[in-house]
């Protein structure tokens, strides 16, 4: 069933709507219309793309919303272009897929930037058609394929399949809320944990308030208060900026949800203070593994029976220290195809490094992010992980400082709650209290060297802390 069509079938239509920066869309006038204008007799232009390979990139999530929203089920292809995504690597995405089509607001490329045609404007303006949309749109077509980009270690993106089956499974397995849903997420929709929110929203009956580039966290934060949300996401580090906004007061969400980074035990505490009412979960999910799991006690890490899910669909094992994962919720293949996704056993390595304690495993970090201290291994987000205890501490960053005997040292960077006025005033006192801490809690070589406060810290526009170093 193409994206349309089960969102129409989802809810009551007339009370759902997708809201964006500047404007408000009810999806029933996405039944009644198009988002990429009129052709000549007052027909929708979507059919024009029937079975091509479309690449849609607009910078106004709304537009985008629309546009994936229409094309599903039409398109052969879906290539996802987050806002962010350098136009530099246009032509590798155009050769590799192919694309042989675009949808775009003309805010990220305009047709002067593509030689391909048919170059199709989207816009969250919705254009009456007189076509019928179901004899249209539900015509003998293969299931779209979404490409989703994530980071590569070239520098070029990696390009992920996706078919609506495997980006839906987790949603299904959970079911719909109850009672009214306004759904949030600081992500971008076009990377995979903001698809995953946009795609709850449609499929489960619910509205959506999309996030802005252009916007503060205060002005996302007060207009998702103004339009009621209920349910919100973000990785661990928006959180720890949202929460040193004045305007995380004025959301009162039922569900806070956290994902695409380790969720440590400080900012599952902090978000359970500020919002006593919400249930408070973590999920652990990635654009080629799918989602394979959320933890909904308010602990961080995960119970070892999470690792045995009967009946879910999901088998995790640990081999080597990181976890892989096999499931109907995996994407399908990468583009090119020359590396495999998955081994000769259906399984996707993670990269994520697992340690078993008590009962619980802990997420210790990324494999290819590791720091060698005179061959002894660090993984900087454990150490961040202790750091952000301190109640004086909001976020932390652990990377390597090169030694000439050990061949590196861990040093630390470190905003603090209070702002740098606090740490010129106390940060000797600040400063030995974290190394205290850090001593207590880790060998000695995982112990930082040396601490810098900072003002800020650079985090992606996909919600991560960048990690030059990794």
């Amino acid at each position: 069933m193409p994206l349309w069509n089960a969102a129409a079938a989802a809810g009551n239509l007339p009370a759902r709507f997708l809201i964006g920066a500047a404007a408000k869309v009810a999806l029933s006038e996405l039944l009644q219309g198009s988002c990429l204008g009129a052709s000549v007799g007052g027909t929708g232009r979507a059919a024009e793309l029937r079975g091509k390979s479309v690449l849609v990139a607009a910078a106004d999530q709304l537009s985008a919303a629309l546009a994936l929203t229409e094309l599903d089920g039409i398109a052969r292809r879906l290539v996802l272009w987050p806002a962010d995504l350098p136009l530099e690597h246009l032509p590798y995405v155009i050769a590799s897929v192919p694309v042989d089509a675009v949808v775009s607001d003309g805010s990220i490329m305009s047709a002067e930037d593509v030689a391909i045609r048919p170059y199709l404007t989207c816009s969250a303006k919705i254009t009456p058609a007189s076509h019928d949309r179901e004899a249209v749109d539900t015509a003998p077509c293969c299931p779209t394929e979404w490409i989703l980009p994530t980071s590569g270690t070239t520098g070029r993106p990696k390009l992920v399949v996706h078919t609506l089956a495997s980006l839906r499974g987790a949603i299904e397995d959970r079911g719909a809320p109850a009672g009214p849903v306004v759904w949030s997420t600081f992500y971008d929709i076009r990377r995979y944990g903001g698809l995953q929110i946009f795609l709850r929203a449609m499929l489960t009956g619910g509205s959506m308030v999309l996030s802005d580039a252009g916007e503060s966290i205060f002005e996302f934060l007060a207009r998702a208060a103004a339009h009621g949300v209920t349910h919100i996401s973000g990785t661990p580090s928006h959180w720890r900026r949202a929460l040193m906004s004045p305007a995380a007061n004025r959301i009162a969400p039922q569900y806070v949800r956290l994902s695409g980074e380790i969720a440590d035990q400080a900012i599952l505490d902090r978000l359970r203070t500020r919002y006593p009412r919400a249930r408070v979960a973590h999920a652990f999910a990635s654009t080629e593994a799918g989602v394979a799991f959320d933890v909904r006690d308010g602990l961080e890490g995960f119970p070892a029976s999470l690792m045995e899910q009967p009946g879910s669909g999901v088998e995790m094992k640990v081999h080597e220290g990181s976890l892989r994962i096999r499931s109907s919720r995996i994407a399908d293949r990468y583009i090119p195809g020359e590396r495999p996704l998955a081994d000769a056993g259906g399984f996707v390595d993670t990269g994520d490094m697992l340690e078993l304690r008590g009962g619980r495993y802990y997420f210790v970090g990324r494999r290819d992010g590791v720091i060698n201290v005179g061959g002894q291994k660090v993984h900087p987000e454990e150490v961040e992980g202790v750091i952000n205890r301190h109640p004086q501490v909001r976020m932390s960053l652990v990377r390597p400082r090169k030694n000439p005997v050990l061949g590196a040292l861990v040093v630390a960077e470190v905003v603090l709650q209070t702002g740098s006025d606090c740490a010129a005033e106390c940060g000797g006192q600040l400063e030995h209290e974290i190394l205290q801490l850090c001593r207590e809690a880790l060998p000695r070589h995982k112990v930082p060297a040396a601490i810098k406060f900072v003002g800020e810290l650079e985090v992606a526009a996909s919600g991560k802390i960048v990690r030059r170093d990794a």
